[in-house]
């Protein structure tokens, strides 16, 4: 398997993990490396501030969802772009979040994240 389609995989397992099955510290212990940065600033960097983040945001929002619409990889970064839901009336977040890895684990994060508007100027959607 080429190490972007592994590099995917671990990134959708890691975001699986720690956000819908709401086990960031199992997804942190298996997927994360020995360190952390984060670039969104609702987060502080390390593997322990990324737990706490989780469990405070899942706990806020205990019907949180993160559905993964597609990926892309090339090297080193993945890009996950999905739709985050607090509840299923949420009209939810779409999201790009950008993961960094280094021998098969995540070492760094950006997101960009833009609110579902009920109504667009166009038919398409943002998926």
């Amino acid at each position: 398997m080429a190490d972007v389609d592994r590099n995917k995989e671990v990134v959708r397992a890691f975001y699986e993990l720690a956000f819908n099955e709401k086990q960031p510290e199992e997804a942190v212990s298996r997927y994360v490396g020995s360190r952390y940065t984060q670039h969104n600033p609702m987060a502080a960097d390390g593997p322990q501030a990324f737990i706490d983040f989780v469990k405070w945001y899942a706990g806020e929002n205990p019907e949180l969802r993160v559905d993964i619409k597609r990926m892309i990889a090339e090297g080193d970064f993945v890009v996950a772009h999905s739709l985050i839901t607090t509840s299923p009336s949420d009209r939810g977040t779409a999201a790009a979040d950008f993961f960094r890895l280094e021998d098969g684990k995540v070492v760094e994060h950006w997101d960009v994240l833009q609110p579902v508007p009920e109504t667009a100027a166009n038919d398409n959607t943002m998926f």
